[in-house]
């Protein structure tokens, strides 16, 4: 029974069925905090622990991105778990899934969203399109490594990306401030690369477009218009790692 804003700390390493968890105060050390939940609606049969672990894949960072709208001020090593039904919990009429920011090792204090509320407007409005850039993209992520084997689920994730970015561009118009103009001008860029792998005619032409259009929404190059915006400007460890490799 875990509520959102809840910090607790677990009784095992996160691994396998959990029975119990210990609520704390979040200004006590603690392994993880509650910031979202919501029903599995899959009909009256338990769909299988894939089949909810992949519900819980896609929701749980949108979720998340509500409640701790800036994960780069986030602690180091914290990242996004979740509490799922069991077979046996299902068959009680359990369908809540439980999206936590747990740290991977050791423990942190404080809450996570403690500035959400003072958020300037433009803060809120560069950090909502932010995200729901990275969202679509890793939301709609193709199951197949290579564009070859699937072409129509890449240019369907490339259409994704291509409409958040317009979303995205769309906010920042209203926000002023010369590296949030320099910033703006790479993504008017960059979604019209996605919008062209998004039509691309075969795997050669995906390529091409895809080049510019990942490199395009590297996060590094978002700092200068962080910075200026007064948000965090060290880039996550786990996002650096990607855009690298």
């Amino acid at each position: 029974s875990l509520a959102v804003g809840d910090c607790y700390n677990p009784n095992t390493k996160g691994e396998g069925e959990e029975t119990f968890v210990e609520i704390v105060p979040c200004a006590e050390a603690h392994t993880g905090q509650v910031v979202a939940d919501f029903n599995v609606e899959e009909g009256s049969s338990y769909p299988g622990d894939e089949a909810i672990s992949a519900v819980a894949d896609k929701r749980c960072p949108v979720e998340a991105g509500k409640f701790a709208p800036d994960t780069w001020a986030l602690p180091k090593g914290v990242a996004i778990f979740y509490y799922t039904p069991t077979k046996e919990s299902w068959a009680t009429g359990d369908r809540a899934v439980s999206c936590t920011y747990t740290k991977e090792s050791g423990t942190y204090t404080g809450e996570l969203n403690p500035d959400v509320k003072s958020l300037k407007p433009e803060q809120t409005t560069y950090l909502t399109g932010s995200n729901g850039v990275y969202d679509a993209l890793w939301a709609t992520q193709p199951e197949k490594d290579t564009v070859e084997d699937d072409l129509p689920g890449y240019k369907a994730q490339a259409k994704a990306v291509a409409e958040a970015l317009d979303t995205h561009l769309k906010g920042l118009k209203d926000i002023d401030g010369a590296e949030v103009g320099k910033l703006r001008d790479l993504l008017t860029k960059t979604a019209a690369s996605w919008r062209k792998a998004a039509n691309a005619g075969d795997a050669d032409a995906f390529y091409i477009a895809y080049d510019s259009a990942f490199t395009g929404i590297d996060p590094g190059k978002t700092v200068a218009a962080r910075k200026e915006l007064g948000l965090a400007t060290t880039v996550p460890a786990d996002d650096a790692e990607v855009w690298a490799g």
